[in-house]
């Protein structure tokens, strides 16, 4: 328990000293202050001692009253009738646990597992690109065009394209027209949420855009011969290569 400065005790044992003065002159007694006759008699019932203000055991609380002459019982420098109830450490009336919480900082939580990642990526890349060759054709002769000609297998889906449209529809208006639907998209679907089961909109799109291309893409990679026509692999070979 903290002990009561030494000042505290002075102040309360002179404003217990007035207050036994004054209980004992006749203008207290008739009730010449401030405070209602109803409060008085209340106050010195419940006090039993006549006036007397009661200090806590252990000298863990103090209580003051009356300290001046003309001012009410109880009040303070300048007329103030705040009293001093106890004395409690800062310690004991601050929370100890810490809230559990869902979320941490992005650094260095996030970026040191990315980093780390990265680095994991990038010495993989090294070793398999030291032990196994890049999957390179001959030199290109300009006397003899391979037939078919294919673009890598990134660019075939807009290749496929370009036998069914337009090149103005096929190069800028669908590739366009998707790329501001994937722009738009955050702010039409504004679900906060990250579990797949509550963003089934945004699920569903991005998975019809991810399967649009890829089908364009296995088209012209496996389904598509001599003069970039139609076949079937399983009948007339794949024309395709890394």
């Amino acid at each position: 328990m903290t002990e009561i400065p030494e000042h505290l005790l002075k102040r309360a044992q002179a404003a217990r000293d007035k207050a036994a003065d004054d209980a004992a002159t006749p203008a207290a007694a008739a009730g010449d202050s401030r405070i209602p006759d109803h409060l008085l008699e209340r106050s010195k019932a419940a006090r039993g001692d006549g006036g007397a203000v009661a200090v806590a055991e252990k000298a863990s609380a103090v209580v003051t009253s009356a300290p001046s002459a003309g001012l009410p019982v109880g009040a303070g420098p300048g007329g103030h009738t705040q009293r001093l109830l106890t004395v409690v450490k800062s310690g004991s009336i601050q929370e100890t646990k810490a809230a559990p919480v869902d979320k941490v900082h992005t650094w260095p939580h996030l970026l040191a597992v990315e980093f780390v990642a990265s680095l994991a990526c990038t010495a993989f890349l090294l070793l398999f690109s030291w032990f196994v060759n890049a999957p390179l054709m001959h030199a290109a002769d300009f006397n003899k065009t391979p037939n078919p000609s294919k673009a890598p297998w990134y660019f075939l889906g807009l290749q496929e394209l370009l036998t069914m449209f337009h090149p103005l529809v096929a190069g800028v208006t669908l590739p366009g027209m998707g790329l501001i639907v994937l722009i738009l998209a955050p702010f039409v679907d504004r679900n906060a949420s990250n579990k797949p089961e509550d963003r089934k909109w945004m699920t569903s799109m991005f998975t019809l855009f991810l399967m649009f291309w890829a089908v364009l893409v296995i088209i012209g990679s496996f389904f598509r011969g001599p003069g970039f026509n139609f076949t079937f692999p399983w009948r007339d070979g794949i024309f395709f290569e890394l």
